[in-house]
């Protein structure tokens, strides 16, 4: 399949489809880049554009490879600087390795003042890197002036400074400034005025800003504003005014908006125009002079190339002073509307011939982006500068070109990743190729980050870092190790991985990344807060009885049926293997329901074996029931106990916003949506039950054929109590009593399953499935999508594709390559910091969203200190030691903490266990007792870290905190663990 068929390799794209939508997917296979400069930063953005899909890549460069290329281009190796070959050529193959859909060739004629600019017409962007400031402006000119124009991107890396220009001509037009997901908020009332005031129900947040506009749908009473799009006025974060709604008819319930977007207009100047007056985005709030000083060295920095030749030589005081003369003179010229930091200068003088690879990442995955909203217009553009001075498979990459872990200093990194290559994964881990796929990711990660530097010392493990590998990642490995990275999508993890790393004293560099937007995190021992400080949000969950009964938007549907699937397909096949592990005998568990034994599960294990097809046509035959059980009776079950006429207490009606009626579905099988069902559903029944079947048996014929036999037994309403309190909880059905009927029952279908030969070694198993969203060909999504949709057909909720089905009920994180690499670069930066003993103003956390764009760089949390009184305090950093021996009784424990830290212990306790609290019966006792006879530790066990209460110094105050008392069982134990 080719890239210019605009069809999408869902396998490879999925994750990126997420950030960009399919539209700016199209235009990407249609589009051609010209990138120039094979250098640190041009070989970031090649690998970024062609990872993301683009069309075709002209990769430019007329230099040699040189040793120093080694240490900031991954592309390049050894062999290519011993054998002399040019930059281009060593980097083409190995880019299209990156991406089978897109060209890449490549070019190395000069690229000077005298060349004719007319070649570049065929490509829709041009980016310039390592290009004098001369041709840069002689390109854009040219690009500017085209119909339509040319979008032109440069940006240059020199030592501890980068910056990036865009210009996508004096009309971009941009579809999609933000990218965020348009999500419905229901409305609570509308005043009937000159200026209506639109309030959100329970005070939900619109999200809005004043001029926006929204369209209207499903509200009753003031119809008119139905399917209308208004512009709002923001009064508040709940409420907005839409203009004259006085002439309507009065609001009585319901309805939602939605935010409309609408195209925006960007007007670029030329990069001529932009030198004098440049307009620029500000990473450091507390800094916002800094783009401005970058900005006035590098033009200085332009003008000594121009000058001299050349850059600046390594640490020479001369150039420096002749560098910070020319920045002057700029700052002059441009009557000091540049200041001039005299000491950024200086440095940047005598970095600029060197690179740093982690800056170069973190700038070109910026830049990388601003490519991709160049030729698709998705996302807001840079305008239109950046300048700034100083995760996985990235992190690899600029650890192995920083030197990190080298085996000849005694370093090393240790990964871990228990996960397998997917497909998926190809499309922004760019250590990966597709003959990886299936195998684990650390190990193949490593041997692909050797490539880039064979002096790299890394030990590649397949673990989860969890406490169930608390054996493996001991207290000693932690304390072996100089910093710990992460790359984490789990909350959990993150946190159990901070508090090891608290316990230890040890560096985390902490990131992540969301589709465009990223964040990093520095922790550092007794200078800054830990991760666990502060406490995200918690996961908003969906109440019970609105995904049972009450759905109202798309993600309750969704959810349903992603719990459908657990529920059929997963956890009654999981829960009827264990019940048979365990009861091998069929007939020893009739005798036990016959005397009334309770037995767990024993009721929905008898209705499963009594149920259980055998054949494929009892597969589709039960598919059809659950279509009718799913989308026709509930819909009459919940009609018949509320009538669309009921009312609450206070005469307002049940069935109003958020709530939705539901509509009874007529099953038919030319319907496609049913028939999707059906099918889905019996080949899921089918596999969990080992039933074979063909692909001529789930063609539409041979399953109308069944259908058309099937016997729906006649609708019946129940009188039973449906939940409607949004606090209740789902209950554990193994768990609810039964009837004396159901016992009976039960007994019954189990002595027929006997008595009839039912009863059979492959009877008593089943083939649970785990839900996997990026297998097309196994129905799994199929039957969630059209499950999803059937429910929201009946609630007359607006469906929602397979594309979006699968985000949802596969909980994936979009990910784009951009933004995996500016974070990577950013936390290796904050890495050579920690390595390096900087203070505690020089780390940064960084938050940016690559979308609007924005980058926040920001001071990360100082520790807080707790002082317990005048001379004594404490950091979560800190931890008291008592060292102990086999005879130490809890009596000498509180003894040693007395004497060593001249404070009273009132109380001791380990984990949740209470070893000592005075006003406890018998408690007194206990001091008596060593410490290894109360504490019971494991053979290997050298510490325990304990939680002691402090008697106060005024009897009537509460006792007084202490950070953690760490008790080594003897004192050799702890020399071992240092």
């Amino acid at each position: 399949m080719a890239a210019d068929l605009m069809e999408i390799d869902d396998s490879l794209y999925s994750r990126q489809r997420y950030v960009l939508g399919d539209g700016a997917m199209q235009q990407m296979a249609q589009s051609s880049v010209f990138l120039s400069g094979m250098g640190a930063l041009g070989v970031e953005i090649a690998k970024n554009i062609t990872l993301a899909g683009v069309k075709t890549v002209t990769l430019h460069d007329t230099k040699l490879c040189e040793t120093w290329d080694l240490g900031c281009n991954f592309f390049i190796r050894r062999d290519d600087v011993l054998n002399q070959r040019k930059r281009v050529e060593a980097v083409c193959p190995r880019v299209g390795e990156l991406n089978p859909y897109v060209h890449v060739d490549m070019s190395s004629c000069p690229l000077d003042d005298n060349i004719d600019l007319s070649f570049l017409k065929k490509y829709q962007c041009v980016i310039l890197t390592e290009s004098s400031l001369s041709l840069q402006k002689r390109i854009n000119q040219f690009c500017h002036s085209q119909q339509p124009p040319i979008r032109f991107i440069s940006s240059d890396a020199y030592g501890i400074c980068v910056r990036i220009f865009c210009d996508f001509g004096e009309a971009f037009e941009v579809s999609d400034p933000t990218g965020e997901e348009l999500k419905e908020i229901f409305i609570q009332s509308i005043t009937q005025d000159n200026s209506g005031v639109v309030t959100c129900i329970d005070n939900q947040p619109h999200g809005l800003q004043t001029g926006q506009s929204v369209i209207f749908r499903e509200i009753n009473g003031m119809v008119e504003l139905n399917g209308t799009t208004r512009q709002v006025s923001v009064i508040s974060s709940h409420s907005f005014e839409i203009g004259d709604t006085s002439h309507f008819q009065p609001y009585e319930h319901g309805g939602f908006f939605v935010m409309v977007k609408t195209p925006q207009i960007y007007k670029f100047e030329t990069l001529e125009q932009q030198l004098c007056d440049p307009q620029v985005l500000i990473p450091d709030l507390s800094k916002p002079e800094a783009p401005l000083h970058i900005h006035a060295a590098m033009l200085a920095l332009d003008a000594f190339q121009e000058k001299h030749g050349r850059l600046p030589n390594i640490g020479c005081l001369e150039d420096a002073e002749a560098l910070l003369k020319l920045t002057e003179e700029v700052s002059v010229t441009h009557k000091n509307k540049f200041p001039v930091n005299a000491e950024l200068v200086r440095c940047m003088s005598k970095t600029a011939r060197g690179t740093l690879p982690p800056l170069a990442a973190a700038a070109g995955g910026i830049a990388s982006q601003e490519v991709l909203k160049a030729i698709t217009g998705k996302f807001g553009p840079l305008q239109q500068w950046v300048g700034c001075g100083a995760i996985g498979c990235e992190m690899l990459k600029n650890f192995a070109l920083l030197g990190v872990g080298l085996a000849k200093s005694l370093g090393e990194v240790c990964i871990t990743d228990p996960d397998l290559i997917e497909k998926s994964n190809l499309n922004r881990q760019f250590l990966f190729r597709p003959h990886h796929i299936q195998t684990p990711k650390s190990t193949t990660a490593a041997e692909a980050t050797r490539e880039i530097n064979p002096e790299l010392q890394i030990d590649a493990h397949l673990n989860k870092v969890c406490p169930a590998t608390e054996s493996i990642y001991s207290d000693s490995f932690y304390s072996s190790l100089n910093v710990v990275v992460t790359a984490l999508d789990n909350v959990e993890a993150r946190r159990y991985v901070d508090s090891r790393c608290l316990c230890n004293q040890r560096p985390l560099l902490d990131s992540g990344t969301m589709g465009t937007k990223g964040h990093t995190e520095i922790i550092v021992p007794y200078l800054t807060e830990s991760y666990n400080s502060h406490r995200d949000p918690p996961e908003e969950e969906i109440p019970f009885c609105t995904l049972k009964s009450f759905p109202s938007v798309i993600e309750h549907t969704i959810q349903w049926a992603r719990d459908k699937f657990e529920s059929a397909f997963f956890h009654k096949p999981s829960m009827y293997n264990s019940f048979w592990q365990t009861h091998v005998s069929a007939e020893a568990v009739l005798q036990r329901m016959q005397v009334g034994e309770s037995m767990e599960g024993a009721f929905q294990v008898v209705k499963l074996l009594s149920r259980r097809p055998s054949h494929w046509e009892q597969c589709v035959i039960i598919a059809r029931l659950k279509f009718e059980k799913y989308f026709k009776r509930k819909a009459l079950q919940l009609l018949h106990s509320f009538p669309l006429d009921t009312r609450l207490k206070d005469g307002s009606l049940f069935w109003q916003s958020p709530k939705r009626p539901p509509t009874p579905t007529e099953f038919d099988v030319k319907d496609p949506l049913h028939f999707t069902f059906i099918v889905s559903a019996a080949r899921l029944f089918a596999e969990i039950y080992n039933i074979p079947f063909s692909e001529k048996d789930l063609s539409e014929d041979a399953v109308s054929k069944i259908l058309s036999d099937v016997k729906i037994p006649e609708y019946r309403p129940l009188e039973k109590s449906i939940v409607t309190d949004e606090t209740a909880k789902k209950p554990d059905q193994m768990k609810m009593p039964l009837s004396s009927e159901e016992e009976r029952e039960a007994i019954a279908q189990l002595e027929e399953a006997i008595s009839t030969d039912g009863v059979t070694p492959e009877s008593l198993r089943m083939n649970p499935l785990q839900f996997e969203k990026d297998n097309d060909s196994n129905g799994h999504i199929d039957f969630v999508t059209s499950a999803s949709s059937l429910r929201a057909r009946m609630y007359s909720i607006e469906p929602a594709d397979r594309l979006k089905t699968k985000r949802i009920a596969g909980k994936i994180i979009p990910a784009i390559a951009t933004a995996t690499a500016a974070v990577s670069g950013l936390v290796a930066l904050e890495l050579v910091k920690v390595v390096g003993g900087y203070g505690f103003e020089s780390f940064k956390n960084c938050f940016f969203n690559l979308a609007i764009p924005v980058v926040v760089l920001s001071e990360t949390a100082p520790v807080k200190r707790t002082v317990i009184r005048n001379n004594l305090s404490f950091t979560i950093w800190d931890c008291w030691t008592i060292f102990g021996h086999e005879d130490f009784t809890l009596s000498d424990f509180m003894n040693a903490v007395r004497e060593k830290y001249t404070i009273e212990p009132t109380m001791v306790v380990h984990g949740v266990k209470m070893l000592y609290v005075p006003v406890m019966p018998g408690h007194s006792k206990r001091l008596k007792l060593t410490m290894q006879k109360l504490i019971k530790p494991s053979v290997d066990r050298r510490y325990v870290d304990l939680t002691v209460s402090f008697a106060p110094e005024t009897d009537g105050d509460e006792d007084l905190p202490g950070p953690p008392v760490r008790y080594y069982f003897n004192k050799s134990m702890a020399m071992d663990n240092t």
